[in-house]
């Protein structure tokens, strides 16, 4: 069995995080589970919290801050349009919505963009979509167990996961769910009522799941074949994080539809959908619409993002990176029986475990490292394309550490 250090002392709850923790506790709707720190500053892959404790951050802004905390063109953009103009509506053309729509069809498929806030609200759009291609009479989605695709209505219903429809019901009709991977499942759910597919590429809150081989290629030809759209949802994988503008760039298999978010605009709130041009027409005026979507500051931060990642040889970096977290990784693996899996896609990344993940969350805390927790024993990290690979060791020593020392309090060498 593992020796087990003397534990590292939590982090200090001062006088400033004690008052912000009373101000919430009085005035903020408890809907999250937080931890006692109140963090105030971030650069790059480092974040620091009122007392001035520095964390190594492996999963920055719950995955928006794809380019490290405060990127120094995304800030400098944003400092200059917020001097000139911060919102007006939609019902006005703005010159950096138009150039940002463009950039992003350059890199992928060559449509249409829609932009919205959230993750959400870009799958919202791209229900619409379905349904208005059809007038209605299609108004069917095939979804996967495991996905997840947000927390508005729509949304929900299409995250086949109960768990997130607790207290909720009746979830809105029109969806139906298969498992994920299971090709036959969808075929028999496809019916003249159907009108798309909607998955993750990769399923990110599922646990950082890689599709099985084919099944993408499969859902397209099942998509072709009954003239149902196929709507990727890359709020997680997209932006570059997987080392392609897109994550299905990986996979040779191309949707109709791409919804974005996240990391769209490096820690700006903002979204978006990506359709074929020849779809476009079917989201008309009056049908769908988001007051803040492609604002000037989350258009010019979009922008900047694009630009980061090109002039900085992001992707490329992106792939040197996980292969230092592959290998690293798969070592703690080895010599871990708690490690059962080891996923690398990319800044995606899953560590599957034997034990339950919230402790390792927590013992990482300690170690001033922080790390998600999902589906209950998979650690999630998505690191910043900008890491370092002295990051990578020091994040890889530390997360090592709290799943040995963890793994050994729970009986499990």
């Amino acid at each position: 069995m593992a020796t087990i250090d003397a534990p590292s002392p939590a982090p200090a709850t001062g006088t400033v995080t004690r008052a912000v923790i009373d101000t919430f506790d009085r005035y903020v709707v408890p809907n999250y589970r937080r931890f006692p720190v109140c963090l105030v500053r971030g650069s790059g892959s480092r974040v620091w919290d009122a007392e001035g404790t520095e964390y190594l951050d492996l999963f920055p802004g719950w995955g928006c801050n794809l380019l490290g905390h405060c990127p120094e063109p995304v800030v400098r953009a944003v400092q200059e349009q917020v001097a000139r103009l911060i919102h007006v509506p939609n019902t006005w053309y703005m010159e950096a919505q138009g150039e940002w729509a463009r950039l992003l069809s350059e890199r992928s498929f060559g449509g249409k963009a829609f932009f919205c806030n959230s993750g959400t609200e870009a799958n919202e759009a791209a229900i619409k979509l379905v349904r208005l291609r059809s007038d209605g009479k299609r108004y069917k989605l095939i979804s996967f167990r495991g996905g997840f695709h947000g927390r508005t209505m729509g949304s929900l219903s299409a995250t086949a996961q109960p768990k997130y429809h607790e207290g909720l019901g009746p979830m809105l009709p029109g969806f139906a769910y298969a498992p994920h991977g299971d090709l036959d499942a969808v075929e028999k759910l496809v019916d003249d009522q159907t009108g798309g597919i909607l998955v993750e590429p990769i399923l990110g809150e599922g646990g950082v799941v890689p599709p099985p081989p084919g099944f993408l290629e499969g859902l397209r030809r099942i998509a072709d074949a009954h003239d149902l759209l196929l709507v990727f949802d890359e709020v997680q994988c997209g932006s570059g994080r997987t080392g392609t503008w897109f994550g299905y760039q990986r996979f040779g298999v191309t949707p109709d539809v791409l919804t974005l978010a996240k990391s769209l605009c490096a820690g700006v709130a903002g979204g978006g959908m990506l359709c074929r041009a020849d779809l476009a027409g079917h989201l008309r005026p009056g049908m769908h619409a988001a007051t803040f979507g492609g604002n000037p500051l989350a258009a010019v931060a979009g922008i900047a993002a694009i630009r980061m990642i090109e002039e900085e040889g992001l992707l490329d970096h992106v792939t040197a990176a996980a292969a230092i977290f592959r290998e690293r990784l798969e070592e703690l693996q080895e010599r871990c029986d708690a490690v059962v899996a080891v996923r690398v896609i990319g800044m995606m990344i899953g560590v599957e475990l034997s034990i339950d993940g919230a402790p390792v969350v927590e013992r990482a805390l300690e170690k001033r490292l922080l790390v998600n927790c999902t589906q209950g024993r998979v650690i999630r990290l998505l690191p910043a394309m900008t890491i370092t690979p002295a990051e990578i060791h020091d994040g890889c020593d530390r997360l090592g550490e709290a799943i040995v020392e963890t793994a050994a309090r729970a009986g499990h060498g």
